[in-house]
């Protein structure tokens, strides 16, 4: 019984990678708000709750702030293999924010992304949303990742609002 119920936990954190359907061609995220908001021909597709990063509310401006970006950026590519059950890249910094950052002589960071929660926790679920917890990325769970996954293409703009 116990190999069953371990087999089944297993199967239901596989990530799904159905084909991409686009149904968006915009995201807003609003981080005081923890809202993401997808968007065709500016009409709402459908909204999400999102964690952010723990380093508070203000704009990223370096490497391990842990805090979330804010700007226009795309989504500028998927990782099916994620730590947090999938994920989309966007595609911070800018030009203009990667050479405020060397300006200052710090690095601007990167890697932040749309991702599910980390592997091996997605039975915590909509729970995540109870605090900021990411190293900057916006996180939903993994059935959300998923949905947003298979209906955002590569290049769809986003954008991240205080």
């Amino acid at each position: 019984m116990a190999f069953v119920t371990l087999c089944l936990f297993s199967f239901l954190q596989t990530p799904r990678r159905d084909p991409i359907t686009p149904t968006a061609d915009r995201i807003i995220v609003e981080k005081r708000a923890h809202r993401m908001t997808m968007l065709k021909q500016g009409q709402v597709v459908k909204t999400y709750r999102i964690a952010l990063g723990r380093g508070g509310p203000e704009p990223k401006t370096r490497s391990g702030d842990n805090r979330v970006p804010e700007g226009i950026y795309r989504i500028s590519g998927r990782n099916p293999d994620s730590a947090y059950h999938l994920s989309l890249r966007i595609s911070y910094p800018t030009p203009a924010q990667a050479s405020a950052a060397r300006k200052v002589g710090t690095d601007p960071g990167g890697d932040i992304m749309i991702h599910g929660i980390r592997n091996g926790l997605g039975w915590i679920g909509a729970q995540h949303r109870r605090l900021d917890w990411t190293q900057g990325c916006i996180a939903v769970t993994n059935a959300e990742v998923e949905e947003i996954w298979r209906t955002v293409p590569d290049n769809v703009e986003i954008e991240i609002r205080p």
